[in-house]
Order: structure tokens, then sequence, then C-alpha cells
């Protein structure tokens, strides 16, 4: 009798679940929180520079707006002297975007952002997307260092230490003396998120009955979109950046409380031999499903162990490595592909979530567009994912590539229609991001998915990182950024058409699968072989968290 047999038996989602979920999607909204708060932060109001020297004729009070571009740039403020009868005076030698005053700012829409407070315009812009960057990059060591932590330690000790981390170092972030540490708080804040996110949905999945996994890991997905929307209301009442980063970090301080409702997971205690703690906790969460475990039902946990050490021994003799992931032809193929699915999904869907001020429209009515958009097109995917995995691919990437691509022909002046023509893109790209979590896992077959799915996660972290300097490019077009955020969907749209249908259909068990017609008839999804005792494991029984779990926030 295997694991999953048993939560059939004690009740695959009941109220014990259930209870279990609240935990963990709660925190889910301070993630989106943190991953979205440089939106605010690090906006570039219109800005100026007052020349140190004596100079007639110099307002009092500057008029910004002479200086900002339909689309919301300053892109003069670099350019234009503070006074333009000066324009002979500041002819000294400097390149035009050194300031020897200091800069001036406009605070009409900020108090204050990182971008204010330490100057990060002009020379000196490039910081500020590359903070954004370190930070994505604490997220790819986070999931890389806790995945594996948490199989040898557990999933419930990595989140309890990682809630605490980010409540740490957020609040730390708030007082940060320079731009330097900032980042370096930010990049250790980012770490924190990818082992809340990833141990968070693994403990939820071992947890689940096969049947309700999939809808339980879009409930978290919503909790993260009520974040982005929730973001906006707050930004708007907190104007200034370290007032609203301490607003968003300190809360995190009341996830104490975890230390007694979060439990352990079962299944992970019962593969690592502590069978008595794994029987507890099933006789508990059977009590709380109102199905009490009888008298008949006491040997289930010598069963159950027996079980994972035969699985584990017969497990041991496969050897099998990232390389063959590009060892064969179709394999490689499709390899290859699934990989620059993931990247470019994640690439465009945080360029557009972290660049919203680019589209002229109120960047708080803006983010709470964007966030409203992440409902509907995760709740689209539940209904055509089960009709086809491919074309759902290739036609939500074709919309946001689409989309993206258009606003390039739109004038800076019709800010609506660029704006409705984004959340049309971002709305495109959400959906699509959803379904490549499902569609690569059953493009892999069993005995090397979770290398084909940890690359995944290296990738679609790749893109993350890369997607703040993105916006770098505008220094040789202003449309650069969003022609890029077009064509690449629209590549992967075209090279989604090469991949297989998964749907309905039986998935690749071997290589030979996938390079030959014969497949077992196997229906299963990749979400039921989730903590299945049919995954490859590692030594200790169990899969790798950060194999399994991938998610895209």
């Amino acid at each position: 009798m295997n694991f999953d047999e048993i939560l059939s038996l004690i009740g695959g989602f009941g109220k014990f679940q259930k209870t279990l979920y609240v935990w963990i999607c709660l925190p889910q909204i301070f993630l989106a929180f943190h991953m979205l708060i440089s939106v605010f932060t690090g906006a570039v109001p219109p800005h100026l520079c007052r020349p140190t020297w004596p100079s007639t004729g110099m307002p009092a009070t500057l008029n910004f707006s002479l200086l900002t571009q339909p689309d919301g740039q300053s892109e003069l403020s670099c350019t234009v002297p503070l006074n333009h009868s000066d324009a002979v005076t500041l002819g000294d030698g400097h390149p035009p975007g050194s300031c020897q005053g200091h800069w001036e700012y406009s605070n009409n829409t900020f108090k204050s952002t990182i971008v204010t407070e330490w100057d990060l315009v002009c020379d000196n812009a490039s910081l500020n997307n590359m903070g954004s960057s370190i930070y994505m990059f604490g997220l790819l060591v986070g999931a890389v260092l806790f995945g594996s932590l948490a199989d040898k330690y557990g999933r419930r000790i990595i989140i309890l230490i990682n809630l605490a981390t980010q409540a740490v170092f957020g609040v730390g972030a708030a007082f940060a003396p320079n731009f330097y540490m900032y980042t370096a708080l930010r990049f250790i804040v980012g770490t924190s998120i990818s082992g809340v996110i990833m141990n968070a949905f693994v403990l939820g999945t071992e947890w689940t009955g096969p049947k309700q996994r999939m809808l339980a890991g879009i409930i978290t997905d919503y909790f993260f979109g009520f974040g982005y929307i929730l973001l906006a209301g707050l930004a708007y009442l907190i104007r200034d950046w370290r007032q609203l980063q301490l607003a968003i970090s300190a809360p995190g301080f009341l996830f104490v409380f975890y230390i007694w409702v979060l439990p352990k997971s079962a299944r992970w205690l019962m593969a690592n031999d502590r069978e008595e703690e794994a029987w507890e906790l099933i006789r508990k969460a059977a009590q709380m499903n109102g199905k009490p475990i009888t008298k008949d039902h006491e040997l289930y946990p010598v069963q159950l162990q027996q079980g994972y050490k035969t699985e584990g021994k017969t497990k041991v003799k496969e050897t099998h490595s990232c390389i063959d992931l590009v060892r064969t032809p179709k394999m490689r193929k499709q390899s290859l592909i699934v990989f620059y699915l993931w990247f470019v999904n994640v690439l465009v869907y945080y360029g557009l979530s972290l660049n919203i001020s680019d589209f002229g429209m109120n960047i708080y009515l803006t983010q709470l567009i964007f966030g409203l958009v992440e409902m509907p097109a995760r709740t689209i995917t539940l209904f055509t994912l089960n009709r086809s995995r491919k074309i759902s691919q290739l036609a939500f990437l074709a919309v946001g590539g689409t989309a993206c691509l258009l606003t390039i022909f739109i004038p800076s002046e019709l800010s609506v229609i660029r704006t409705v023509l984004a959340m049309i893109g971002k709305f495109g790209i959400t959906a699509s991001l959803s379904i490549i979590y499902v569609y690569s896992a059953e493009v892999f077959p069993t005995v090397i998915r979770q290398n084909g799915i940890g690359l995944s996660s290296m990738c679609a972290r790749t893109g993350g990182v890369l997607a703040p300097m993105m916006y770098l490019l505008r220094s040789i077009s202003p449309q650069a950024p969003m022609l890029l955020c077009g064509l690449c969907p629209l590549l992967g749209s075209a090279l989604t058409l090469l991949l297989p249908e998964t749907a309905n259909r039986p998935l690749p068990d071997t290589i030979e699968d996938i390079e030959g017609t014969n497949l077992r008839s196997d229906t299963s999804t990749c979400f039921e072989r989730v903590s299945s005792p049919k995954v490859k494991k590692n030594s200790s029984g169990m899969s790798h968290a950060s194999d399994v779990c991938l998610f895209f926030y």
C-alpha cells in the first residue's frame, strides 16, 4: 500500500488539507509583495540636475512635466539643462548624463524611491536594473539550495526558517544605508522566497490526493494574484519606499505561529524511517477529516514503510543523467524547445510586470489591472488544458506575443490603447506560464523527468534574471523591449508545433518511448506523479523539491 492509497482512505482533500492550504496560501500574498515591490520602490520620477554654480533666471520651482514624454518616460532629463538659457554655460566638457550639482526629482507620484535617495539615474540608471536582476538571481540560488536542504531536513523546518529570513532581511532592507547593502539584503530575501514557494507547494502536494493536486496548485496561484492586486493599493497609500518596504516585511513576523500549526510531511517522514511520527500525523489528519483509522489499519505503517524501501531499492538500479536529455535526436529537440519556452515565459512575464510605468497610464491603476488579469488567465487554463496542451500553449503564446508586438505601433499619446494591449499580452503570457508548468512535465519521460524539470527551472530563473536588464535596450530604441517581448513568444509559439500532444495521452516512461512509438497506457498527469513513489528518488527515497516544484513567481 502506497501513500496515495492511504490518502484516499483518510481523505485526499478534507478539513486537514484545507486547513493546511490556508497556512500555505497566506505567505503567497507576501511573496507577491516582495516579487513586485521594485515596481514602486525602484520607480524613476522625472528629474533634473540643479548645478552648484549661480545661474541667472533659475526657477525656484521646477516644471518636470516639460521633460516627461507621453509614455511616462522622462527621457530628456539627462540631456536638457535645468535652465535652457544656460545651455552654453553647461557645455563644459561633461557628458550629457553627468550632473555636477545635485539631482532634483518630482514628488507628484512618489515621496521617495531608491532612485531618488541614491541618484540611480542617467549614468547610474543601470544599477537599478542590476539590483532587480540580483534579486532574481537570489531566487535561482534559493531554489538550488533549499530544495536539497528540504529533502534532507524536511519541508516544514525549511519553510519556517525562510519565513523568518524573509521577515528579518526584508525589514533590514527598509533601513539599508546604501544601495549596495540594500541589494545584498534583497538578494537574501530572494533566496528565502524560493525556499518558501517550493517547499510550501511540495508540502501541500504531499498531503493532497492525486485528483485534487491540480486544483490545489491553482488555489495558491490565486493568492499570489491577490497579493499582486493588494500591492497596488498598499503602494498608493504609502509613497515612501522605506515605509513601503517595512509595511510588506514586518507582518512576516506574525508567521511565528506557524511553529505550532504547520504540520510536517508524513510522506517525507515515512521515506526517512520516521514511521511513528508519520503515523501520528496520519491519525490526526484522519480524525480531522472525519475518517478515523480503525484497529484493522494498524499494520499500515509497516506496509507503507516496506513499500518505500522496496521501491527505493528498485530505483537505485536506474542510472540516468541530464546528458540523456540531449543525447538522442527527438529527446534533444523536445528538451531544447521546452527549455526555451520556460525561459521566454518568465522573461516576458517579468518584463511586463516590472516595467508597467512604460505604458503611460497611472502606475497604480496599471498595477491593479495587471493583477486582475492574473485571475481569469489562470482560470481559463483549467478548461483548455484537458482539451489540448499543445494548442493551448501555442495559442496563448501567440496571443501574448502579438499583443506585445502591436504596442510598438501605437503612438505614445494613446496610452490607454497601449495599456490594453499590454494587458492582453500579460493575460496570454500568464496563461502560457500556467500551461508550460503542466505540459513540460508530461513531455519528459519518467526516467529523466526530474532532470528535465530541474533544468527547465534553471532556464526559467535565467529569464527572470534577464527581465529587468531587458529594459536597458531602451538606449538603443524605445521600442526594443516590447519588440523582444513580442518576437520571443511568437518564436516559442512556432516551436511548440514541434512538440507532441500530451493531453489524454499515455505518458512516456523511457527515452525509447520518445524515440519510438511504444508508450504505456497511463493517462495520469504530472500532478498525479508528483510525490508518487513511481517518481525517480534520491538516496533518501524522496524526489528533490527543487526538481518537483518549479514555480515561476
